[in-house]
């Protein structure tokens, strides 16, 4: 699991990385210098969200799992993506976030290469909201080899601009990552049938027991989700993906 060094979800991270962990596999944590990362601090806070706060920051499974995956030795001691090759992994996840600190990452051409070569290869890969951008940018370097053919999501349009608009007042572009928004840039690159999916219209966010509040999209060996709200049914998931690799194997 790839992080930037700051403003990564908490939530589209620390779901899946408990509930992969809970099922025993093996987590390995990559950032840019090595060192131990830290979330968007005003998502686990909720500081500076006004009104919207308890809409729009980490709910309180998110919190407590994130506090669980920073005591977790592969958190604690992350390798550098610099020392991270497509051939160590049985399976990538690339969670997302959308202050400016996630550019880095979302831009990182190295870790592109990776995510499009466990996908050629049919390793399981799962990708969430701004996180699928790396999967799109891979796509436009690695021409119709990478998710050009696919079905998947990410953050809507309706999503980032609801978003931005409810907070822009006092927060400005903080949700804005890019000019362009994550779907219009995915969609772009999907060319030979590939399809992006909006999924229901999405205001309560998915748990342990209400996993039908959720929404993924599985093609193949890559699974995706649209915000913080899908990620446990995308943990879960992933999960069986990896059951079925597993399987394979």
């Amino acid at each position: 699991m790839p992080l930037p060094s700051t403003d990564f979800d908490p939530t589209e991270s620390s779901v899946p990385f408990v509930r992969l962990s809970e099922a025993g596999h093996q987590m390995i944590v990559a950032t840019p210098d090595g060192r131990p990362a830290a979330a968007d601090e005003r998502m686990l806070s909720g500081r500076g969200l006004g009104p919207w706060k308890p809409m729009l920051r980490a709910d309180t499974n998110a919190r407590n799992a994130y506090a669980r995956m920073e005591q977790h030795p592969a958190f604690r001691q992350p390798i550098r993506w610099a020392d991270a090759g497509s051939d160590q992994f049985d399976a990538l996840l690339l969670p997302g976030g959308h202050a400016p600190g996630m550019r880095p990452y979302l831009e990182s051409e190295h870790l592109q290469d990776i995510a499009s070569s466990m996908l050629q290869t049919g390793k399981p890969v799962a990708a969430v909201c701004h996180g699928v951008l790396v999967l799109a940018r891979a796509e436009r370097r690695h021409r119709g080899r990478v998710i050009a053919d696919r079905q998947l999501t990410a953050l809507t349009m309706a999503q980032e601009w609801s978003a931005l608009l409810l907070t822009i007042w006092w927060l400005g572009t903080y949700y804005r990552t890019y000019p362009i928004s994550v779907q219009r840039e995915v969609s772009k690159t999907l060319t030979q049938g590939g399809r992006f999916l909006t999924g229901p219209f999405a205001l309560l966010r998915d748990a342990p027991g209400k996993l039908n509040r959720g929404f993924v999209v599985r093609d193949r060996n890559l699974l995706t989700a649209r915000w913080p709200g899908d990620v446990h049914r995308m943990a879960e998931t992933f999960v069986q993906m990896l059951e079925e690799a597993k399987a394979r194997a």
